[in-house]
């Protein structure tokens, strides 16, 4: 019993941690391919970049193949993960989900308004809403490992489920706002098929490869109705069974949705984002004057970032824990917690890609969206590295 115990014990923390060894590392590769997008599109190699991105192999560019293909991958990861925190996790209950829960709505709230302050005037400007609310999990954590033990586990804990909170909104953002007009056949047959995976899942179907297959299906459905072809990803994974196989019920590494998840973790760290982020980081930067720095679209973004993370998420963290709902993460400090915020802003992955689908149709606007990204991202990271670093650690007062 006492094995047992310790087993259950343990399980959650070394799966959590190789969650965030693995989310830290692919941070930092996504660093470097950004970074590289960034010389390619500003080098002689320009043309043959942008050239690429825009063939086609078959009835999608390549670029479209990657956004609305490769990174339905990344969603079915998001939905696993918000599933398993939800259900077993950081997020299994009201005492553990209040804080970052409120923090990651202040996170989302306070930088679409400032956004809004800037561009609500125009309306095509104003699509772009949703893009600062969005945190990037992997550049986050990737910042956070450069650290090392400067910052408390619990605070690792917080900003993990404070993204996944921020993933899930995003996610519903996205299927509201930014998907087209509706083919209400190919939706209904979508349906039809989500209903089947359901009762596969109630069926106690526990094999992977049925779930996957019926999961192209419902991507291919999905990408032809006009809801955004990625929230198939999500719709999949919150079918895949959280349960352990009979033969070893003790054992959690046997239920389907752990072991697709783990399976997953490197794809998506170390090819599908990266690729992402090389596709969609790289803008140039002929023609850009201190006119486009200074538009209200860049600055929304910049700004909604760095002033809009730090005062939604730090702000309503500080409510939540002064009005006795939460308390503040073991070990940490508030000065600590102020970091964190700042990192919050780090909204790379996921503001490219609703700013992609607001302004579809715009490149210029893009390119403006990119910048404000990138401006305010790189601002965030630096400042909540460096607050963070040089934080006192807390000294926990003794007990008793």
């Amino acid at each position: 019993m006492a094995d047992q115990a310790s087993r259950r014990g343990t399980r959650p923390i070394s799966l959590l941690r190789e969650f965030m060894a693995n989310e830290a590392s692919g941070g930092l590769v996504l660093m470097g391919t950004a970074l590289l997008a960034l010389v390619v599109a500003n080098s002689p190699l320009a043309p043959a970049y942008f050239g690429a991105l825009s063939s086609y192999i078959g009835p999608l560019s390549l670029l479209h193949w990657i956004n609305d293909g490769l990174m339905a991958i990344f969603f079915l990861l998001v939905g696993l993960e918000i599933k398993r925190e939800v259900l077993d996790g950081q997020l299994s209950s009201w005492s553990r989900r209040a804080l970052p829960g409120i923090a990651a709505l202040g996170g989302m709230v306070v930088p679409a308004l400032i956004f809004l302050a800037f561009n609500g005037a125009d309306p095509e400007a104003s699509r772009g809403w949703a893009i600062p609310a969005a945190t990037d999990i992997a550049f986050a954590l990737g910042v956070l490992s450069l650290l090392g033990s400067r910052v408390p586990t619990s605070l690792k804990v917080f900003l993990t489920a404070l993204a996944i909170i921020d993933d899930l909104g995003a996610v519903a953002i996205i299927a509201v706002f930014y998907s087209g007009a509706l083919s209400m056949l190919d939706l209904g047959l979508a349906v039809a098929v989500l209903a089947g995976l359901y009762a596969m899942n109630r069926a106690g179907v526990l094999k992977l490869w049925p779930y996957l297959l019926l999961g192209a299906v419902l991507w291919l459905l999905v990408l032809r109705s006009g809801v955004h072809a990625t929230v198939a990803g999500v719709l999949l994974a919150f079918t895949i069974p959280l349960r352990p196989a009979p033969a070893a019920p003790d054992r959690v590494a046997e239920s389907p949705l752990h072991r697709l998840e783990h399976g997953m973790h490197g794809l998506v760290a170390f090819l599908v984002i990266p690729i992402f982020g090389f596709a969609n980081a790289g803008v140039s930067f002929e023609g850009v004057t201190l006119a486009t720095l200074g538009s209200n679209l860049t600055l929304g973004v910049a700004l909604g970032l760095v002033v809009g993370k730090l005062i939604g998420v730090f702000g309503f963290a500080a409510l939540t824990i002064r009005l006795g709902w939460a308390e503040l993460p073991m070990g940490a400090s508030w000065t600590q917690l102020l970091g964190i915020a700042l990192l919050c802003g780090i909204g790379f992955t996921m503001s490219l890609f609703i700013g992609l689908l607001a302004f579809a149709q715009s490149p210029l606007l893009q390119d403006q969206v990119k910048i404000g990204i990138l401006m305010g991202s790189l601002t965030a990271g630096l400042v909540g590295w460096l607050l963070l670093r040089l934080a006192p650690r807390r000294i926990p007062a003794p007990r008793g």
